[in-house]
């Protein structure tokens, strides 16, 4: 059987390719609009199938919902929700959007959940690594590194939720939503999809995919995690998806290399420092788009113990691939097993 491959790379920082693959059958397909652009510093796609549907004004919702998300949580933006709050001083309420509020709330919950490995105030250690937007490869004084902690962790901020607001109890203290904002811009889409009476789509911003029903061949959607190997593109996993989503994170695409050690972008909360452990990918299925995408980052910060020990603990389902000495080893929760395909 002929298979046709569709490959999206994602362009933000945390790289991640996922290799979308649909494969032929006999007999015509079904109805199927294909819409693409980019967001966030990356690209999005949406496939629907199985239904007729006016390409402009979905591309215009899509748009639309992708602008809102970025007016909102961008860290690039200058004039955004999120940038505003990061130069808001210290010790005064700032009002929240709905919408920015649920995306905080639910990255604290995770945060607490993986022990503080996934720690959206962490910022200010990667950018001191030069994973930011500064670009650099120097190894940062520990001084350095102990300065930039002590303006990071959730004890520095206080959530409300009624009137939404956030706290910063040190004016210092910069927020960044980008292990979690992709994943929630992905429910957004799927969410105006499905008002719109959608029933089989595919939506993919930078490698966070959520999916629902059939393709355009009238099977499942299936997607292949990528093999965690640099300067390449190979299938390591291929999986089904139907009404859920999944999120990889991994650090085998930016890093560098300073006196011959490798440093990752992934940088440890708890320590300020890039993680150093042989766990190079990890895959999350979850229900929703945004905690799969947090979780992800979370689990391979943990590693490939404490990380598995807690996916098992949450009954979540989660792949895991580690870098051996005679290449790579795979892990994966049993939740995991329901969404590979049947032989």
């Amino acid at each position: 059987m002929s298979r046709r491959y569709r490959v999206a790379l994602r362009l933000f920082p945390c790289v991640l390719v996922l290799l979308f693959l649909a494969p032929a059958c006999s007999g015509p397909s079904r109805d199927r609009v294909s819409l693409s652009g980019l967001t966030m510093g990356t690209t999005w796609s949406v496939d629907v199938a199985g239904a007729r549907a006016d390409r402009r004004k979905l591309n215009e919702d899509i748009a639309a919902v992708l602008d809102d998300v970025n007016r909102k949580m961008s860290t690039y933006l200058p004039d955004s929700e999120l940038s505003r709050l990061n130069r808001a001083p210290g010790g005064t309420w700032f009002p929240l959007s709905d919408e920015l509020y649920r995306v905080i709330r639910e990255a604290l919950r995770v945060g607490a959940e993986t022990g503080g490995a996934f720690d959206i105030t962490i910022g200010p250690a990667v950018n001191l690594w030069g994973f930011g937007p500064d670009k650099h490869t120097a190894i940062p004084a520990a001084a350095d590194i102990e300065a930039a902690l002590a303006e990071t962790g959730p004890g520095k901020i206080e959530l409300r939720s009624s009137p939404p607001a956030l706290r910063k109890h040190d004016a210092r203290v910069y927020l960044d939503l980008s292990g979690i904002a992709k994943g929630y811009a992905v429910d957004r889409i799927a969410s105006l999809l499905e008002r719109a009476g959608f029933r089989d789509f595919l939506v993919d911003i930078g490698g966070e995919v959520r999916a629902r029903g059939k393709s355009a061949r009238g099977d499942v959607w299936r997607i292949g995690i990528e093999k965690p190997i640099t300067g390449a593109r190979a299938v390591e996993r291929i999986i089904d998806l139907d009404n859920i989503a999944m999120a990889t994170s991994g650090d085998y695409r930016n890093y560098f290399v300073n006196n011959g050690v490798r440093y990752s972008h992934t940088i440890d909360p708890r320590n300020g420092r890039p993680v150093s452990h042989n766990l190079v990918s990890v895959t999350v299925l979850h229900p929703a788009a945004m905690t799969a995408d947090a979780l992800a980052t979370g689990l391979l910060v943990l590693g490939p113990e404490r990380g598995l020990d807690l996916a098992r603990q949450l009954g979540l389902a989660v792949f895991f691939i580690s870098r051996s000495d005679h290449g790579f080893t795979e892990r994966y929760t049993e939740p995991f097993t329901w969404f590979l395909p049947e032989k």
